[in-house]
Protein backbone atom coordinates (compact mmCIF):
# COMPACT_ATOMS: atom_id res chain seq x y z
CA UNK A 1 0.00 0.00 0.00
CA UNK A 2 1.16 3.58 -1.24
CA UNK A 3 0.44 6.43 1.33
CA UNK A 4 1.12 10.20 0.72
CA UNK A 5 1.44 12.24 3.72
CA UNK A 6 -1.11 15.26 2.93
CA UNK A 7 -1.70 18.70 4.86
CA UNK A 8 -4.68 20.62 4.84
CA UNK A 9 -7.28 23.23 6.70
CA UNK A 10 -9.78 22.69 8.40
CA UNK A 11 -12.69 25.15 7.40
CA UNK A 12 -12.39 27.06 10.47
CA UNK A 13 -8.03 27.43 9.58
CA UNK A 14 -6.62 24.82 11.56
CA UNK A 15 -3.79 23.03 10.39
CA UNK A 16 -4.71 19.42 9.63
CA UNK A 17 -2.36 16.62 8.82
CA UNK A 18 -3.14 13.04 7.66
CA UNK A 19 -2.41 10.29 4.81
CA UNK A 20 -4.24 9.47 1.66
CA UNK A 21 -3.58 6.25 -0.25
CA UNK A 22 -4.44 5.65 -4.01
CA UNK A 23 -5.84 3.05 -5.22
CA UNK A 24 -3.63 3.00 -8.43
CA UNK A 25 -6.80 3.35 -11.19
CA UNK A 26 -7.72 6.97 -11.52
CA UNK A 27 -10.85 7.29 -9.24
CA UNK A 28 -13.57 9.83 -8.02
CA UNK A 29 -14.54 7.56 -4.96
CA UNK A 30 -12.79 8.06 -1.49
CA UNK A 31 -13.24 7.18 1.86
CA UNK A 32 -12.44 10.04 4.69
CA UNK A 33 -12.19 7.79 7.56
CA UNK A 34 -12.60 9.87 11.24
CA UNK A 35 -10.80 8.29 14.35
CA UNK A 36 -12.09 8.10 17.66
CA UNK A 37 -10.61 9.18 21.22
CA UNK A 38 -7.03 9.81 21.87
CA UNK A 39 -6.22 7.87 18.56
CA UNK A 40 -5.25 9.39 15.45
CA UNK A 41 -5.40 8.54 11.80
CA UNK A 42 -2.12 5.80 11.98
CA UNK A 43 -4.40 3.29 13.86
CA UNK A 44 -4.24 -0.32 11.85
CA UNK A 45 -8.04 -1.03 11.45
CA UNK A 46 -7.78 2.39 9.42
CA UNK A 47 -4.75 0.92 7.30
CA UNK A 48 -6.01 -2.16 6.49
CA UNK A 49 -9.75 -0.18 5.25
CA UNK A 50 -7.47 1.88 3.21
CA UNK A 51 -5.75 -1.03 1.97
CA UNK A 52 -8.68 -3.60 1.05
CA UNK A 53 -10.68 -0.21 -0.45
CA UNK A 54 -8.22 0.19 -2.85
CA UNK A 55 -8.48 -3.11 -4.17
CA UNK A 56 -12.27 -2.13 -5.33
CA UNK A 57 -11.08 1.66 -6.86
CA UNK A 58 -11.53 3.35 -4.17
CA UNK A 59 -8.80 5.61 -2.69
CA UNK A 60 -8.90 7.02 1.11
CA UNK A 61 -8.15 9.59 3.18
CA UNK A 62 -7.16 9.50 7.10
CA UNK A 63 -6.37 12.71 8.95
CA UNK A 64 -6.11 14.11 12.14
CA UNK A 65 -8.31 15.74 13.80
CA UNK A 66 -8.14 18.41 15.98
CA UNK A 67 -8.98 15.78 18.90
CA UNK A 68 -5.76 13.66 18.06
CA UNK A 69 -4.09 12.04 21.08
CA UNK A 70 -4.90 13.52 23.88
CA UNK A 71 -3.46 17.09 24.40
CA UNK A 72 -1.83 18.87 21.95
CA UNK A 73 -1.82 22.35 20.45
CA UNK A 74 -3.29 22.80 17.05
CA UNK A 75 -2.41 25.67 14.94
CA UNK A 76 -4.29 28.41 12.68
CA UNK A 77 -3.82 29.06 9.24
CA UNK A 78 -2.29 32.78 11.00
CA UNK A 79 -0.01 31.23 13.67
CA UNK A 80 -2.20 31.41 16.24
CA UNK A 81 -2.14 28.56 19.05
CA UNK A 82 -5.32 26.68 21.03
CA UNK A 83 -5.23 23.70 22.99
CA UNK A 84 -6.75 20.50 21.96
CA UNK A 85 -6.62 16.62 21.73
CA UNK A 86 -9.38 14.26 22.88
CA UNK A 87 -9.02 15.96 26.56
CA UNK A 88 -9.59 19.83 25.44
CA UNK A 89 -11.12 19.71 22.26
CA UNK A 90 -14.71 21.28 21.15
CA UNK A 91 -16.54 18.38 19.87
CA UNK A 92 -18.56 21.57 17.38
CA UNK A 93 -15.34 22.06 16.25
CA UNK A 94 -15.45 18.60 14.16
CA UNK A 95 -17.58 19.99 11.81
CA UNK A 96 -14.36 22.53 10.47
CA UNK A 97 -12.26 19.40 10.34
CA UNK A 98 -14.23 17.01 8.34
CA UNK A 99 -16.22 20.00 6.18
CA UNK A 100 -12.25 20.91 5.60
CA UNK A 101 -11.58 16.91 4.26
CA UNK A 102 -14.37 17.04 2.75
CA UNK A 103 -13.59 20.15 0.70
CA UNK A 104 -9.94 18.70 0.39
CA UNK A 105 -11.17 16.09 -1.27
CA UNK A 106 -13.48 17.87 -4.10
CA UNK A 107 -10.81 20.30 -4.52
CA UNK A 108 -8.55 16.78 -5.57
CA UNK A 109 -11.66 16.07 -7.73
CA UNK A 110 -13.43 13.53 -5.69
CA UNK A 111 -17.06 13.62 -6.24
CA UNK A 112 -18.08 10.70 -4.45
CA UNK A 113 -17.18 10.44 -0.58
CA UNK A 114 -18.12 8.00 1.69
CA UNK A 115 -17.41 9.57 5.43
CA UNK A 116 -16.42 6.83 8.19
CA UNK A 117 -15.99 7.52 11.95
CA UNK A 118 -14.74 5.28 14.56
CA UNK A 119 -16.09 5.41 18.07
CA UNK A 120 -16.39 9.47 18.65
CA UNK A 121 -15.28 9.52 15.39
CA UNK A 122 -18.94 8.23 14.13
CA UNK A 123 -20.41 11.11 16.47
CA UNK A 124 -19.10 13.22 14.88
CA UNK A 125 -19.93 12.01 11.52
CA UNK A 126 -23.33 12.07 12.35
CA UNK A 127 -23.20 15.51 13.94
CA UNK A 128 -21.33 17.26 11.03
CA UNK A 129 -23.89 15.27 8.31
CA UNK A 130 -27.03 16.65 10.11
CA UNK A 131 -25.17 20.29 10.72
CA UNK A 132 -24.69 20.24 7.02
CA UNK A 133 -28.18 19.28 6.17
CA UNK A 134 -29.57 21.95 8.36
CA UNK A 135 -27.29 24.74 7.02
CA UNK A 136 -28.00 23.00 3.18
CA UNK A 137 -24.21 23.29 2.47
CA UNK A 138 -23.35 22.79 -1.29
CA UNK A 139 -20.74 20.30 0.12
CA UNK A 140 -23.21 17.44 1.44
CA UNK A 141 -24.28 16.36 -2.14
CA UNK A 142 -20.76 14.86 -2.58
CA UNK A 143 -21.34 12.44 0.52
CA UNK A 144 -22.92 9.38 -0.47
CA UNK A 145 -22.70 7.11 2.45
CA UNK A 146 -22.15 6.96 5.83
CA UNK A 147 -20.06 4.36 7.86
CA UNK A 148 -20.53 4.11 11.48
CA UNK A 149 -18.20 1.85 13.74
CA UNK A 150 -18.85 1.47 17.08
CA UNK A 151 -20.96 4.72 17.75
CA UNK A 152 -21.08 5.15 21.48
CA UNK A 153 -24.12 6.44 23.68
CA UNK A 154 -21.84 8.56 25.10
CA UNK A 155 -23.74 10.38 28.33
CA UNK A 156 -24.52 6.81 29.57
CA UNK A 157 -21.02 5.73 29.04
CA UNK A 158 -19.64 8.59 31.34
CA UNK A 159 -22.33 7.49 33.79
CA UNK A 160 -21.51 3.96 33.57
CA UNK A 161 -17.61 4.02 34.17
CA UNK A 162 -17.80 7.48 36.14
CA UNK A 163 -19.34 8.83 39.28
CA UNK A 164 -21.59 11.02 40.72
CA UNK A 165 -19.55 12.96 42.78
CA UNK A 166 -17.36 14.15 39.45
CA UNK A 167 -20.25 15.90 38.28
CA UNK A 168 -20.50 17.76 41.57
CA UNK A 169 -16.27 18.57 41.37
CA UNK A 170 -16.65 19.63 37.56
CA UNK A 171 -19.97 21.75 38.53
CA UNK A 172 -17.98 23.33 41.23
CA UNK A 173 -14.82 23.66 39.18
CA UNK A 174 -16.96 25.55 36.13
CA UNK A 175 -18.26 28.31 38.47
CA UNK A 176 -14.61 28.79 39.88
CA UNK A 177 -14.38 29.47 35.69
CA UNK A 178 -11.59 26.90 35.91
CA UNK A 179 -12.70 24.72 32.78
CA UNK A 180 -9.58 24.16 31.36
CA UNK A 181 -8.39 22.01 34.97
CA UNK A 182 -8.17 18.49 34.49
CA UNK A 183 -10.62 16.65 36.01
CA UNK A 184 -9.46 13.86 38.72
CA UNK A 185 -7.51 10.68 37.04
CA UNK A 186 -10.57 8.54 38.14
CA UNK A 187 -13.36 10.02 37.12
CA UNK A 188 -12.63 8.54 33.39
CA UNK A 189 -10.83 5.64 31.35
CA UNK A 190 -8.28 8.74 29.87
CA UNK A 191 -7.30 12.08 30.91
CA UNK A 192 -10.13 14.90 30.86
CA UNK A 193 -10.81 18.39 31.50
CA UNK A 194 -13.50 19.56 33.06
CA UNK A 195 -14.83 21.73 29.78
CA UNK A 196 -15.12 17.96 28.26
CA UNK A 197 -16.39 16.27 30.86
CA UNK A 198 -19.21 18.80 31.48
CA UNK A 199 -19.84 19.01 27.51
CA UNK A 200 -20.14 14.73 27.45
CA UNK A 201 -21.99 14.57 31.25
CA UNK A 202 -24.36 17.49 31.40
CA UNK A 203 -24.20 19.80 28.27
CA UNK A 204 -24.58 17.02 25.39
CA UNK A 205 -27.69 17.55 24.00
CA UNK A 206 -26.11 18.20 20.33
CA UNK A 207 -24.40 14.62 20.20
CA UNK A 208 -27.20 12.83 22.43
CA UNK A 209 -28.49 10.86 19.94
CA UNK A 210 -27.22 7.19 20.50
CA UNK A 211 -29.98 6.65 23.38
CA UNK A 212 -29.71 2.90 23.18
CA UNK A 213 -31.23 2.57 26.59
CA UNK A 214 -34.46 4.47 25.75
CA UNK A 215 -36.99 2.14 24.39
CA UNK A 216 -39.31 5.62 23.09
CA UNK A 217 -36.22 6.91 21.28
CA UNK A 218 -37.00 7.51 17.66
CA UNK A 219 -33.35 8.34 16.43
CA UNK A 220 -34.25 11.24 14.29
CA UNK A 221 -30.35 12.13 14.10
CA UNK A 222 -29.72 8.83 12.28
CA UNK A 223 -33.21 8.93 10.49
CA UNK A 224 -32.02 12.58 9.08
CA UNK A 225 -29.59 10.07 6.87
CA UNK A 226 -30.76 10.34 3.56
CA UNK A 227 -27.63 8.06 1.99
CA UNK A 228 -26.72 4.43 2.83
CA UNK A 229 -25.61 4.04 6.21
CA UNK A 230 -23.34 0.87 7.38
CA UNK A 231 -23.33 0.54 11.27
CA UNK A 232 -21.10 -2.38 12.91
CA UNK A 233 -20.29 -2.85 16.94
CA UNK A 234 -17.62 -5.93 18.37
CA UNK A 235 -19.55 -8.25 21.22
CA UNK A 236 -16.61 -8.53 22.75
CA UNK A 237 -15.69 -5.76 25.00
CA UNK A 238 -17.22 -3.17 23.48
CA UNK A 239 -18.67 0.11 24.71
CA UNK A 240 -22.43 -0.99 24.63
CA UNK A 241 -24.57 -1.69 27.92
CA UNK A 242 -27.08 -4.77 25.89
CA UNK A 243 -26.20 -7.54 24.23
CA UNK A 244 -24.65 -6.65 20.36
CA UNK A 245 -27.22 -8.85 18.82
CA UNK A 246 -30.24 -7.08 20.82
CA UNK A 247 -28.97 -3.71 20.09
CA UNK A 248 -28.90 -4.55 16.35
CA UNK A 249 -32.23 -5.66 16.29
CA UNK A 250 -33.36 -2.85 17.80
CA UNK A 251 -31.84 -0.05 15.56
CA UNK A 252 -33.15 -2.45 12.80
CA UNK A 253 -36.57 -1.61 13.77
CA UNK A 254 -36.02 1.91 14.67
CA UNK A 255 -33.67 3.04 11.87
CA UNK A 256 -36.12 3.97 8.56
CA UNK A 257 -32.81 4.07 6.08
CA UNK A 258 -34.04 1.93 2.88
CA UNK A 259 -30.24 1.20 2.33
CA UNK A 260 -28.94 0.42 5.79
CA UNK A 261 -26.46 -2.64 6.36
CA UNK A 262 -26.56 -2.69 10.55
CA UNK A 263 -24.47 -6.12 11.93
CA UNK A 264 -22.02 -6.51 14.59
CA UNK A 265 -18.90 -9.00 14.12
CA UNK A 266 -18.52 -11.42 16.77
CA UNK A 267 -15.20 -11.81 18.42
CA UNK A 268 -14.89 -8.04 17.78
CA UNK A 269 -13.64 -6.08 20.66
CA UNK A 270 -14.66 -1.92 20.22
CA UNK A 271 -11.17 -1.59 18.22
CA UNK A 272 -11.62 -4.50 16.02
CA UNK A 273 -8.59 -5.66 16.82
CA UNK A 274 -7.87 -9.13 14.43
CA UNK A 275 -11.30 -8.61 13.02
CA UNK A 276 -10.11 -5.40 10.61
CA UNK A 277 -9.90 -8.34 7.65
CA UNK A 278 -13.60 -8.67 8.66
CA UNK A 279 -14.58 -5.33 8.81
CA UNK A 280 -13.26 -4.10 5.99
CA UNK A 281 -14.43 -6.62 3.20
CA UNK A 282 -17.96 -5.76 4.97
CA UNK A 283 -17.34 -2.13 4.02
CA UNK A 284 -16.33 -3.16 0.83
CA UNK A 285 -19.70 -5.28 0.31
CA UNK A 286 -21.29 -2.37 1.22
CA UNK A 287 -19.59 0.16 -1.24
CA UNK A 288 -20.64 -2.20 -3.83
CA UNK A 289 -24.16 -2.26 -3.61
CA UNK A 290 -24.27 1.50 -3.24
CA UNK A 291 -22.88 1.63 -6.86
CA UNK A 292 -25.12 -0.69 -8.09
CA UNK A 293 -27.69 1.35 -7.25
CA UNK A 294 -26.09 3.95 -9.03
CA UNK A 295 -23.87 5.98 -6.38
Amino acid sequence: MESEVVKFYADDGVELNGYIVKSGVESKKVLIEIHGMTSNCFRKRESIISEKVQEIGVDSICFNTRGSEIVKYIKYGNGSKALAGTAYENIEESYHDILGAIKYAVNLGYNKIYLQGHSLGSTKTVYVYNKMKEENNEYLKYVKGIILLSLVDIPSLFKFVSNSKFLEYALKKEQENSLLEMMPAESFVHPISVKNYLKYVKYNSDIDFAKYNDSKYDYKELNAIEVPLFMRWGNNREFIQQKAENLVSLLDKKIINKEKDISFINGSNHSYDGKEEVLAKGICNFLIKIWVRGD
